[in-house]
């Protein structure tokens, strides 16, 4: 059974912790140090729930708004965790034109997610993007860089199949 984002709770261990207070305390006092703090953060976590926002606000003074403003301001930072197996579903134009959406559709179907998010058993998480350079493979779909192309939604379940 797949639930939404909302539902995967944080579990960030005690030297996740140690580790990006470690960092914090190296680069707190220096001019700018916000940006390379919030991708160490990532590093350590895989990505920046709330929890993560909060701790980088305690230890630096800086706002949680102002951090939070960055994480969804720009593309590197995620917001959600990442499945094991991360899904990248083209939906550029050659890809959308040759049925991308559809095999989009059944995957959401399939895993009971959105873009964005991951399945709380952490294995599989799904994102939408744009050209991956591969459009006479159209339609494509990446599972941890793995390319499947000519799809259709027949093959999907087959696919993830092989890594379960």
């Amino acid at each position: 059974m797949a639930c939404k984002k909302a539902t995967v709770p944080f579990n960030g261990t005690p030297e996740q912790e140690a580790a990006l207070k470690a960092v914090i305390a190296e680069l707190k006092d220096t001019k700018g140090a916000l940006m390379p703090i919030m991708q160490k953060a990532q590093e350590i976590y895989g990505y920046l729930p709330i929890e993560v926002q909060t701790m980088i606000s305690d230890e630096t003074g800086i706002p949680l708004e102002k951090i939070y403003g960055v994480a969804t301001f720009y593309a590197q930072f995620a917001l959600q965790p990442k499945g094991k197996y991360q899904i990248s579903v083209c939906l550029g134009t050659a890809c959308y034109v040759k049925g991308s959406g559809a095999v989009y559709d059944k995957i959401q179907q399939l895993l009971g997610i959105s873009d964005g998010e991951c399945t709380p058993d952490g294995k599989f998480s799904l994102d939408s993007c744009r050209c991956v350079g591969a459009c006479g493979l159209a339609p494509v779909m990446m599972i941890n860089g793995e390319v499947y192309g000519r799809l259709t939604p027949d093959q999907v379940a087959g696919i993830l199949a092989k890594y379960e």
